[in-house]
């Protein structure tokens, strides 16, 4: 599925798959999310870097893999992800991968038919049947979870997950409030609720999206359409605030609310991806004055290998709801329509099934 250009319509093409190099692998992809991320790259969000190859929330089967590839062998089950570690920048020296300043890509390229280099969405590309990779994009995780699920840990559920459990350090009986309850901010509900946390609330303009929150773990829910949020969260938490507040949408006034609806030494996690443009305006003295932490997070800060094994074993236990985020399955043909339903918020997730 290919954007060749800012705002036009995606479509089928015939892609051309390189024999995998040094250190990478191709991927026989079995399903794929309809993720944010590949509308904000049809729109030029991103970059200018047309044709783009979408699709980054994707699980499949490893088919072939390049020279002094040991991480994966053929036929191992992976979910792919966009932060293959280096393990030599000094992140990685300092034993914090999961902020990795030199990430790996695939060195070839995938093209069009008549030669036109293709951009992959996140360096992964998976609105296809195959996709190459570097192999470190590539993390091995228990076949008996269906790619439907499992490939979802690929980018926004693990983002809001990790911004919960990685960044916020959500801790056992500590309160929580996620401004925007779609697919990121239910996954934040979701991480909060595994971490522990007893008072869960849910931020949003939209009833649907509030009801979804609920089924993920939300305690409380708050229309801010018709409630001032930052009142309605403090009168939930005995007037103080919350402990962790997740910015999960990305503007600069849901920001400075969730600043303001944490307690005294909270912290505030900004996951949603603002656009170039946005800039916040807060009284520096309120933030010398609260403590904390203001803490940006970015894929969760994850590190794939531990935290991806980890979420599939939990849902095959029964006790993360990865199915809960899959609101459809549907053909590659239908990855437009599905961008629409995104816009008018009808879906968590459309997934492709190839």
């Amino acid at each position: 599925m290919v954007a060749r250009g800012k705002g036009a319509p995606v479509g089928i093409e015939t892609i051309v798959v390189p024999d995998p190099g040094p250190g990478e692998a191709v991927v026989d992809v079995q399903a794929c999310g309809v993720c944010h991320t590949d509308l904000h790259y049809r729109e030029g969000g991103i970059s200018d870097d047309y044709p783009f190859l979408l699709g980054q929330e994707a699980a499949g089967r490893v088919s072939a893999v390049g020279e002094g590839v040991a991480e994966v062998a053929v036929g191992d089950y992976v979910v792919l992800n966009w932060r293959a570690v280096c393990g030599r920048c000094r992140a990685c020296l300092a034993g914090k991968p999961w902020y990795c300043f030199a990430t790996h890509n695939a060195a070839q390229k995938m093209t069009l038919a008549d030669g036109t280099e293709l951009s992959p969405a996140l360096g992964i590309g998976a609105f296809a049947e195959k996709t190459l990779v570097h192999a470190g994009q590539c993390t091995k995780v228990d076949p008996a979870a269906p790619p439907t699920a499992a490939g979802l840990l690929g980018c926004g559920v693990m983002a809001g997950v990790g911004a919960a459990i990685n960044t916020g350090a959500v801790q056992r009986g500590e309160s929580v409030a996620v401004f925007g309850c779609g697919g990121v901010g239910d996954a934040a509900i979701a991480g909060a609720r595994l971490a522990g946390a007893t008072t869960i609330i849910g931020v949003d303009l939209d009833d649907r999206k509030l009801e979804w929150a609920r089924k993920m773990g939300a305690t409380h829910t708050v229309n801010a359409s018709r409630t001032d949020p930052v009142q309605a969260v403090k009168e939930l938490t005995g007037g103080f605030g919350v402990d962790v507040a997740i910015d999960a949408v990305g503007h600069p006034k849901v920001f400075e609310q969730a600043f303001s609806a944490r307690d005294l030494a909270g912290r505030v996690v900004l996951v949603g991806v603002p656009t170039p443009d946005m800039r916040i305006d807060l009284p520096l003295l309120d933030v010398f004055g609260r403590g904390g932490a203001i803490k940006s997070s970015w894929y969760g800060d994850c590190l794939p290998s531990r935290d991806f094994p980890m979420l599939v074993d939990l849902y095959l236990q029964g006790r993360f709801d990865l199915d809960a985020f899959v609101s459809e399955t549907i053909g590659l043909d239908e990855v437009e329509a599905a961008f629409e339903k995104m816009h008018r918020g009808e879906v968590l997730r459309s997934v492709v099934v190839f």
